[in-house]
């Protein structure tokens, strides 16, 4: 990008930078990093002038405001191409990665995530003050025709592409019915439309706001709705309602709330969002065949599948439509996060197994007090999966009443891990050498928790080098 690398040397007076190019995801926008010895900036190419435009001046007034953006520090003549500060790679989806994948945050994480969400109020209320509105591309306001796009985008880039059958003037009855809803409460806030931990970056952990140049005039409940249920985020329910907790807090600061009514309108926004993304996913991923927004699919249906389990009377037909397509087969194998159980058996001296999920680890039980058939030679070359170990310990009696005391609390934990949709549970059993009391326990805890509950579980014998899968049935 050459245009871009004069621009940085006229800005910086430095030749010759480096160009890197940086991932755009599902944007038209291309991204570059431009850097010598001294300085890194980020050189932006976008294809939309009015796009372009929107961004560099929605910039500009909301470090007016003291708010947390990249600092726009070149533009060519055409606002083609521009020079953004540098904020780095840390990304907030990136950081919350082991929440994302086992459905448990960390501490570290949700303070992350109560910090982003308790600055919204602040970009959408201090960001509306004093803006032009008519800089926002591609409409200044959300408006009806806003709401009728989105909600057509997702009937014609998704629903039709399951090949359902619907009529489409019932559907556009219920759509209409949305639009009054969504449009009720009149507003004078910014609305940033893609709220998301992707468009998050941390700077010192603090949290500044990136692609915000969607913009425009619109009702809060949307981007509470666009951070809370981002697709592939997995936020527990627990999670979300504590979040939106901090974020009605930091809400008050600048309006008074009526929380039993924020909710209720914010619930309308969740379904809207909802739709509008599969939307955008059938449209990048079908259309224009890019697999990231195909595998975020199923994420999308998971919402929406739980938003359907309360139902939406006021919208009979689209409930229904939303419902069959929900149930659709093509979408019954990926639609549901499920609950795997890894047990180990494991050997103290060699340390206790690390968890390979980033969930920090669960369950780890200590079987050196129960009678060792190791200090008897005749069990040296035999382990806990062999009818003679097995038949000295149940006969001791010891490990029996052991596992018979860690059989309930365990059911008890895996019967909460489904309910919160929670993926990943590890269970370690561990002895002195990893080879008879510790395999004995975590075989038959492995064996109980799978004809109990059959869900997968992975049984790692670490020791012996021996793993078993039983499958989800």
């Amino acid at each position: 990008m050459q245009q871009l690398i004069a621009l940085f040397t006229s800005h910086t007076g430095q030749a010759g930078p480096t160009l890197e190019t940086l991932p755009s995801s599902g944007s038209n926008r291309k991204y570059f990093r431009l850097s010598t010895d001294k300085i890194s900036l980020i050189g932006v190419y976008g294809e939309s002038h009015e796009e372009n435009h929107a961004f560099i001046n929605l910039a500009n007034h909301f470090l007016a405001q003291g708010l947390n953006v990249p600092k726009v520090v070149a533009v060519s003549g055409d606002e083609m191409f521009y020079l953004q500060e540098d904020l780095g790679d840390t990304v907030l989806f990136d950081l919350i990665r082991g929440g994302r994948t086992t459905g448990v945050f960390s501490h570290e994480e949700k303070e992350l995530l109560h910090k982003t969400i308790s600055l919204l109020a602040d970009f959408q209320y201090l960001g509306a003050r004093g803006l032009d509105f008519s800089i926002c591309y591609p409409l200044p306001a959300f408006n009806h025709r806003s709401v009728m796009w989105d909600l057509n985008y997702f009937k014609y880039s998704f629903l039709k592409t399951t090949g359902m059958n619907f009529r489409e003037d019932l559907l556009e009855n219920d759509f209409e019915k949305m639009a009054g809803i969504l449009l009720k409460d009149p507003t004078d806030t910014f609305m940033y439309r893609d709220f998301q931990s992707r468009n998050v970056m941390l700077v010192e952990r603090d949290p500044y706001f990136i692609d915000f140049q969607g913009g425009r005039k619109g009702p809060v409940y949307y981007d509470v709705a666009s951070f809370l249920w981002q697709a592939k985020a997995g936020f527990p329910a627990e999670l979300r309602d504590e979040l939106i907790t901090t974020y009605i807090a930091s809400l008050k600061k600048f309006r008074p709330v009526d929380e039993a009514s924020f909710l209720i309108q914010l619930r309308q926004f969740v379904l809207f969002r909802t739709l509008q993304v599969l939307g955008a996913y059938g449209f990048r991923g079908y259309f224009e065949k890019k697999p990231h927004f195909i595998q975020s699919v199923p994420f999308a249906l998971n919402n929406l599948q739980e938003l359907l389990k309360d139902g939406f009377d006021e919208y009979p037909y689209l409930n229904r439509i939303l419902n069959e397509m929900t149930n659709l087969k093509q979408f019954a194998d990926t639609r549901k996060r499920e609950l795997e159980v890894r047990v180990y058996s494991f050997a103290y001296k060699k340390g206790v197994p690390d968890d390979q999920s980033g969930n920090g680890g669960g369950y780890v039980f200590d079987c050196r007090a129960i009678n060792n058939p190791g200090k008897y030679e005749r069990y040296n070359n035999v382990t806990g999966l062999d009818e003679p170990v097995i038949k000295f310990l149940e006969e001791d009696g010891e490990i029996v009443t052991f596992l018979d005391t860690l059989y309930p609390l365990i059911d008890q934990h895996v019967k909460r891990y489904q309910e919160r949709n929670f993926t990943n549970l590890m269970i370690s059993f561990g002895c002195t050498g990893g080879q008879h009391r510790s395999v004995y326990a975590a075989q038959h805890m492995a064996e109980h928790i799978s004809q109990k509950f059959g869900v997968k579980v992975s049984l790692i014998h670490r020791e012996q080098n021996l793993e078993q899968e039983f499958r989800k049935r």
